[in-house]
């Protein structure tokens, strides 16, 4: 990026500036600013203090402020910006973002190589290897050296467009020397993330204003790029690795550069750019049993990295040979994804809680001694039911292995009874409810035992914050917090009471200005008109998900209509089985429930099927079922894709399914579904070519 020349003379600027702070020409100015960004992102390797850092950029502001019409568009004050984004612009890229294929172990990555050699009829493939970052994937634009566009992935086709989010990350230069290299605008991409330093920096920083921690990293770097106010991304600290040159295009007359024949070439090219590209953790290996070995190396070396990876991605470094390969619908034959094994940890189980859901459903968690894992620090683990306690040998005191599922979900592998001291207890499963005393009961085809006291406060809590949550009625601004904090103050003790608050007296509780206030009844009030799916979804009737709830919901006028219908014509319904009959049966034949649902109607809400007609679409007709982790949409928004194409979301496998859309750490869904010869199994990115036709 810098030659010699060129940091000694950028170095005795600054120095001359620090010994006797004085008025720089602007362009001077610029430079000097830029190198010293370069030095702290890109190489972490400061130069001068953040004060010294602060007056020169100060002094920028400074002169930019009584010169405007001198601000250029990749000057180092045009990373902040100076007003909240209104929303978010769905833009397209240049080329589309795919997926990589997974493997987990030698055989996927010999197999991979085979099928490589095999199509380009050679006997050995030099692979460019650099490690699988964990945060947000980003795509930029680039055309006569500036900066003009950002986006997230988005569905791989087009993604939202963060430009003003992005140029608050100071690793990612507002302007690069493309004219030098012949060429006229670019596309790359890269992967946005927070440094394990950074993240704990700011974790203390909100534990200090006592507001809530971020879980990781990666969420803590995806969460930044969608927010409104770009100067709170600053504050974030982001940072980005740039990894892949995904489209470019020549001035007239200019040659290809010598760099851009291989994928390690690219590399050094970003890097000489300006960017924080993997141009020192790569490594280019002349053949897979390398690769293989450097993997296993890697990953037990993954902790010492400042940030967070979840694996390392292989990649044939040729771009000729890429380019003979060529790619599948969802994936280039030419790379993949090498995933590292779960993280796995051991600590003390100290004590277990018993916990009760809104169903009376009685849910034993483990509290353990804190331990880190992948970056975020676990310290209780759900324990599902006694019999999870029993088959696991769980027992107070007990050492146990702890892993973080595909990275994400804590989960207690075993104990080691070889470390048991003599201390350890039996856990003992409660006989009455944790919370009213009630007797629990336990059905005969069931694992979980349950509090059937209606009155039982934890469950009249959780059955309200199920109520007003995302998925079901959605009355934003009224959360987990807050339903608990009214109903210890004697203000919401039921489903109705949520349309019938004092806010004369919330109005005088701290934190509740006129804005909360006034915002709170507005999506109050705002509820009222849900879907009817929504209504019946919140209601919380067992076995009854929102799934379940568009399916029972499209059958009817009104809601009691399912009270007159029996057990058999229930069954009748799409996707609804023997079990979901008799619960919704035994739902609209309660007195309390029928009492609760005229009471709701009475104050307003929407108990009539408002959307019979039918869409017509290239996937009516066809059934849907989505398993594990999707990475390129929310689960809520593939569903969405399906309905509004014509196609209907089931609940569970079975011979009435025609696609299950598999993503990432698939369980029990995938292995049933295997088994049924007319369902077809497709990725995620197979999803989305298929919602296109």
């Amino acid at each position: 990026m810098y030659n010699q020349q060129e940091i000694q003379s950028l170095q005795k600027f600054t120095k001359d500036f620090i010994e006797s702070p004085h008025k720089m020409d602007l362009a001077t100015l610029r430079k000097v600013l830029k190198f010293h960004e370069y030095q702290y992102y890109v190489l972490s390797s400061p130069l001068i203090a953040d004060v010294e850092y602060d007056l020169l950029y100060q002094q920028l502001i400074a002169v930019e402020k009584a010169n405007p019409h001198l601000i250029s568009m990749d000057s180092p004050s045009q990373r902040v910006g100076n007003s909240l984004n209104n929303q978010f612009q769905t833009i397209p890229h240049l080329v589309p973002m795919l997926s990589l294929e997974n493997s987990y172990n030698a055989e996927d990555l010999n197999d991979f190589d085979r099928k490589g050699r095999e199509g380009a009829l050679l006997n050995e493939i030099t692979y460019c290897v650099e490690p699988k970052f964990d945060g947000a994937s980003i795509s930029l634009v680039y055309e006569n050296d500036m900066l003009v566009r950002a986006c997230t992935r988005g569905d791989g086709v087009a993604g939202e467009e963060i430009t003003q989010n992005i140029k608050q990350i100071k690793s990612i230069p507002l302007s690069i020397p493309l004219s030098s290299y012949g060429i006229q605008q670019i596309e790359i991409r890269g992967e946005v993330i927070m440094s394990k330093k950074s993240f704990q920096d700011f974790n203390e920083k909100l534990q200090a204003k006592k507001l809530a921690t971020l879980a990781n990293p990666r969420n803590a770097a995806s969460g930044s790029l969608r927010m409104k106010d770009p100067k709170e991304v600053a504050e974030r600290n982001l940072d980005a690795f740039i990894y892949h040159i995904s489209f470019y295009s020549l001035k007239e007359n200019a040659t290809i550069p010598a760099l851009l024949k291989t994928h390690s070439g690219s590399l050094e090219l970003l890097w000489n750019m300006g960017f924080r590209s993997p141009q020192k953790e790569k490594k280019v290996i002349s053949n897979i049993a390398g690769v293989i070995e450097f993997c296993n190396d890697f990953e037990k070396e993954r902790d010492k990295l400042p940030y967070e990876i979840d694996g390392l991605v292989i990649k044939i470094d040729d771009f000729a040979l890429q380019e003979k390969l060529g790619m599948t619908s969802h994936h280039p034959r030419w790379a993949i994804a090498y995933k590292f094994k779960a993280r796995q940890a051991t600590t003390l189980l100290e004590n277990v809680e018993f916990q009760v859901g809104r169903t009376g459903a009685v849910t034993p968690v483990a509290k353990l001694k804190s331990v880190a894992i992948g970056g975020v620090t676990v310290s209780s683990i759900s324990m599902h039911n006694e019999e999870y306690i029993i088959e696991k040998d769980l027992r107070l005191g007990d050492t146990v292995i702890i892993e973080r599922a595909g990275d994400v979900i804590p989960q207690i592998v075993q104990s080691i009874p070889a470390l048991r001291k003599g201390t350890e207890k039996i856990i003992e499963f409660p006989t009455k409810c944790p919370v009213c005393d009630y007797i629990l009961e336990k059905e005969e085809a069931e694992a979980v035992w349950r509090c059937n006291n209606p009155l039982c406060s934890a469950q009249v809590v959780e059955k309200m914050i199920h109520f007003v949550s995302k998925d079901a009625m959605d009355i934003k601004s009224f959360g987990d917090a807050n339903i608990r904090k009214f109903y210890e103050l004697g203000l919401l003790n039921s489903i109705p009471q949520i349309y019938q608050l004092d806010f004369d007296t919330i109005s005088k509780l701290e934190g509740f200005g006129k804005k909360s206030v006034d915002n709170l009844k507005a999506a109050i009030e705002a509820s009222k008109t849900q879907p009817l799916y929504r209504l019946i979804f919140g209601l919380g009737i067992r076995f009854v998900g929102e799934t379940t709830a568009k399916t029972i919901a499209a059958q009817v006028q009104h809601i009691l209509d399912l009270a007159k219908l029996t057990e058999e014509q229930l069954q009748g319904f799409e996707d609804v089985g023997v079990k979901v009959a008799n619960s919704i049966y035994q739902f609209f034949h309660e007195e309390k429930n029928i009492t609760l649902i005229q009471n709701l109607e009475a104050l307003g809400l929407n108990m009539i099927q408002t959307n019979t007609t039918a869409v017509d679409g290239n996937l009516s007709g066809l059934n849907f079922l989505f398993t594990g982790t999707l990475t390129q949409l929310k689960r809520s928004d593939a569903e969405a894709m399906v309905e509004a194409r014509g196609g209907h979301i089931l609940s569970g496998v079975s011979s009435k399914l025609n696609y299950l859309v598999v993503g990432e750490d698939a369980g029990s869904k995938l292995e049933k579904a295997k088994k049924i010869a007319t369902i077809k199994i497709i990725t995620e990115a197979e999803f989305v070519e298929l919602t296109k036709n």
